[in-house]
């Protein structure tokens, strides 16, 4: 690795994302309307996926980053997915990488848009939580449970990830 790598943030897609996490968003038409046909329900967008464990919701509170950001660590939780839901409109940074043989392949980058949110997929490697503005306030749906549940890697030399 060079001494310092740039990752390039893309606009957060679906698509891109497959396989890795799954981008939580109102997109299309709602499933149904419900509450007199004045609320759209956007129905089952993402899967939990806990081993020996339950579902729980948490309040985290970040500090807000900007662009660029220095990535020095990921981390994973073989035990459970973990949803990352912002309480304020704005978009945040998410870092994805694939497993390379126990530890994290080439990162890759993306930023939410206002409204979105993501599931990120059960030991699969990411980044810490960078809201890129806003209150830093986030509901994390993820495994509660007894039994280590967090792995993190640390890189030799830092990545610098940039603006789009």
């Amino acid at each position: 690795m060079s001494a310092v790598e740039r990752i390039t943030a893309q606009p957060a897609a679906a698509a891109a994302m497959a396989g890795l996490a799954e981008l939580i968003a109102c997109d299309g038409a709602p499933d149904k309307l419900i509450n007199q046909d004045r609320c759209g329900r956007f129905h089952d967008l993402a899967g939990l996926d806990i081993i020996d464990g339950k579902p729980g919701i948490s309040l985290f509170k970040s500090e807000v980053f900007a662009l660029p950001f220095r990535l020095e660590m990921m981390e994973r939780h073989p035990l459970g997915s973990q949803a990352f839901v912002p309480m304020s409109d704005e978009g945040f940074l998410v870092v994805l990488a694939e497993d390379d043989d126990g530890t994290p392949g080439t990162p890759r980058a993306f930023v939410t848009a206002p409204g979105q949110a993501v599931n990120i997929g059960r030991n699969v490697w990411h980044g810490v939580l960078t809201p890129l503005g806003g209150s830093g306030l986030f509901a994390v749906i993820d495994r509660i449970g007894d039994g280590s549940n967090l792995e993190e890697h640390w890189f030799d030399t830092a990545f610098e990830v940039v603006p789009g």
